[in-house]
């Protein structure tokens, strides 16, 4: 259940008490293990497992169901999101124009792993199966720029600008 990342869980008292008070009020609402969660992350950005046991305790419920609903919906992300989220699309007009190889060339670059965000907190990594610009493939995109006809050489450039 380790976050894969360098970066520690940096929870404020403030976020700890924000979500405590949502759970006591609406811990009797039925299924409320999810809106929980995505509360949960939209107060931390992400779900570390101290904030999967905060959830688990103020609903009385075991962490390890917790823990399965954190990881069976693709939504929730058990690893921290950088400043800067870059996403390259796998989906098959991209794989096979070589988004593959970008993936793994941003991986060498960012040392980092899919899923994974710098130490520093910069940047995320992700994969994703297809962002609706095929006719641009391979594509990636960074928050909400789009960067197509990629062929690798570009990429510090990019990385340069954020």
């Amino acid at each position: 259940m380790a976050n894969g990342t360098s970066a520690p869980f940096r929870g404020t008292p403030e976020q700890e008490q924000k979500l405590r008070n949502w759970l006591a009020e609406h811990k009797t609402m039925p299924g409320a293990a999810m809106p929980a969660l995505q509360y949960a992350q939209e107060i931390y950005g992400y779900l570390p497992i101290e904030v999967q046991r905060i959830v688990a305790e103020e609903l009385d419920m075991p962490l390890e169901e917790i823990y399965g609903v954190s990881t069976f919906y693709a939504q929730f992300s058990l690893n921290p999101k950088g400043q800067y989220k870059i996403s390259v699309c796998l989906g098959t007009a991209c794989y096979v124009k070589g988004s593959g190889k970008i993936y793994e060339k941003l991986q060498e670059k960012l040392g980092i792993t899919g899923g994974e965000c710098t130490p520093d907190g910069k940047f995320s990594l992700d994969a994703c199966r297809c962002v609706g610009a095929c006719g641009l493939a391979p594509v990636m995109t960074i928050n909400d720029d789009v960067y197509g006809r990629l062929t690798g050489d570009e990429l510090d450039e990019i990385l340069a600008k954020y």
